[in-house]
């Protein structure tokens, strides 16, 4: 990003004190504690906070790292404080990430038979294996899903919805999740705009617009869809990229789905080998 793109972006920017604040708040840190943690003085970053003093890049960095921040959250910070973002975004189609999505593409079809998809931090799905595909059109009916956000369709009566059989329980792992996204980037407008919408859809928990920190959920969830075939069973396994150095393999997720019973497999196999797509 070139110096002018960098001074443009900072004027749309909340100041650096306000994103320090809502990030202290959403990690519960007193002015004290995020200073102990970064190892600065408390005067040091109340003057931060204020504007009174101009932060270095390595103090930046030590503060994100205190709090824990996504590098698309660390950028944003860079920015605020008169700096050019220090990590790339790129999309998975430029030359830059064509290594890794290669990586990605192999995973996925490799899953094989058993449906697999990469989504991003706000849920929307970005690729699919092809057993995805076979294993949506079995439980649609061949009906085209009206969405291309994955909790649109698990909140939607329309979509997907209307085929979890615990849907619930599914619901709810979602929204735990979502809320779990807005803890990690409590800035995030985008996250939160689509928490208040799925939240107005019809027979949802009024309970769940709020975050529950007090209930562990359980580390393995079955979810179960009716079909022509009987209801199918699966467990899903998420991959995340470990220290990635680009906004948007930060973000990225991989969900395979695998059979939770010999039913389940038997179908899958059988999709595969009819070729059905």
């Amino acid at each position: 990003m070139r110096s002018s793109d960098a001074a443009r972006a900072r004027e749309t920017r909340p100041p650096i004190g306000v994103l320090l604040r809502e990030w202290r708040a959403a990690r519960r840190l007193s002015q004290m504690d995020l200073a102990l943690e970064a190892d600065l003085s408390t005067r040091h970053l109340s003057c931060i906070e204020t504007g009174k003093s101009q932060a270095s890049r390595e103090t930046i960095s030590r503060l994100a790292d205190a709090l824990d921040m996504p590098l698309r959250e660390r950028n944003a910070l860079l920015l605020a404080a008169g700096y050019v973002p220090r990590y790339s975004e790129n999309t998975l189609v430029t030359p830059a990430l064509e290594r890794m999505r290669q990586a990605i593409e192999l995973i996925i079809k490799h899953q094989e038979p058993y449906p697999a998809f990469v989504i991003n931090r706000h849920f929307d799905v970005l690729m699919a294996n092809d057993a995805a595909v076979r294993v949506n059109k079995l439980l649609m009916k061949g009906r085209e899903s009206p969405h291309t956000n994955l909790l649109r369709q698990v909140f939607d009566p329309d979509d997907f919805r209307s085929v979890i059989v615990n849907w619930p329980e599914v619901a709810e792992k979602f929204i735990r999740h979502l809320h779990e996204e807005l803890a990690a980037a409590p800035g995030d407008r985008t996250a939160q705009n689509l928490l208040n919408e799925v939240l107005r859809y019809p027979g949802v928990p009024a309970r769940w617009r709020f975050r529950d920190v007090e209930v562990e959920p359980s580390p393995v969830l079955t979810l179960v869809f009716k079909s022509d075939e009987g209801e199918l069973r699966f467990f899903e396994t998420i991959t995340t990229f470990s220290t990635p150095r680009d906004v948007t393999l930060d973000e990225l997720r991989i969900e395979c789905a695998f059979p939770a019973d010999d039913h389940t497999a038997e179908v899958c196999a059988r999709l595969a080998r009819s070729g059905t797509a």
